[in-house]
């Protein structure tokens, strides 16, 4: 990512914050019409907490995006949690989706091109770092990267 877009993605987001818990049930919506399957890694799960979870991790992420260091190493710990829980590399792409059409959605007219572009990027960087935890989890070294 470059300055210009972790810039687009911060500010983008900002005009996501006050329709964060509609934004969240926009996305999970998506996602389980998307690949109904995926609703089974949610059995279990308290979708209240699951969306805060989500909503807060994108806001320490996209916060994050200008310390790189910090945020990578973080990001391949959360690929490894996903992992454990039954995330398979086929279900980034599903989430892609649903993430990009939620914002769309979600910023109406703020949403352009760029912001598209940025936020493709965006998701780039962290499903790719994700992978790479995940990829060490099914490797079976689920040691946390120093």
């Amino acid at each position: 990512m470059n300055r210009d877009q972790i810039t687009i993605v911060q500010d983008t987001w900002q005009h996501v914050l006050p329709i964060a818990e509609v934004a969240a049930d926009l996305f999970y919506d998506r996602l389980f019409e998307l690949d109904p399957g995926v609703r089974d890694l949610f059995a279990k799960t308290d979708m209240s907490a699951q969306k805060a979870k989500l909503l807060a991790t994108l806001a320490s992420t996209i916060a994050g995006l200008n310390t790189s260091t910090t945020l990578l190493r973080d990001l391949e710990e959360l690929g490894r949690k996903h992992a454990a829980y039954g995330v398979q590399p086929a279900h980034y792409a599903v989430v892609a989706e649903a993430l990009i059409w939620t914002l769309e959605k979600g910023l109406g007219e703020r949403w352009s091109d760029e912001a598209a572009k940025a936020w493709a990027a965006a998701y780039e960087l962290i499903a790719g770092q994700m992978q790479k935890g995940a990829n060490t989890h099914r490797n079976g070294d689920s040691r946390r990267a120093v």
